[in-house]
């Protein structure tokens, strides 16, 4: 017999023992009402997918209404500006507020929700208004 013929027949052969081997029926794994209701849960999926036209309102308008400034900032600026990451300004100290200040307000407004240098518009807080940043700007300010 050629080597190649051998090879050949001894790659089928094999290949039969495995699947073989793999094809034998097993029993049913039974699971108790604890296994099956631990099981789902380890299954279920962390969270829903929805497309834009099937959702009604923004998150910030389901939840009541909008946020104060501090809540906005506590919840979206603080990472930033608490810290200066990235050359924010940082709450409560002035003189990295003066030079903003001094271009007025709309421009510090504008910026905040359009983004400026290292901040993203709207600092990642996409589901803020306008008026929740500027409140977070105000709010930032009078500290």
């Amino acid at each position: 017999m050629k080597p190649a013929k051998l090879m050949a027949i001894s790659s089928a052969f094999i290949v039969a023992l495995v699947l073989g081997a793999c094809s034998g029926e097993k029993e049913e794994v039974e699971l108790s009402d604890q296994q099956e209701s631990a099981m789902v849960e380890r299954l279920a999926p962390d969270g829903e997918v929805a497309l834009a036209s099937e959702v009604s309102a923004a998150p910030a308008a389901s939840s009541g209404g909008s946020r104060s400034g501090e809540e906005v900032y506590n919840t979206k600026c603080t990472a930033c500006h608490a810290t200066g990451a990235a050359g924010a300004p940082k709450t409560g100290v002035a003189d990295d507020w003066t030079d903003r200040i001094a271009k007025g307000m709309d421009v510090l407004y504008a910026s905040a929700i359009s983004g400026l240098n290292g901040m993203p518009p709207k600092g990642l807080c996409m589901d803020c208004s306008d008026d929740e940043l500027k409140a977070a700007v105000d709010h930032m300010l009078a500290q």
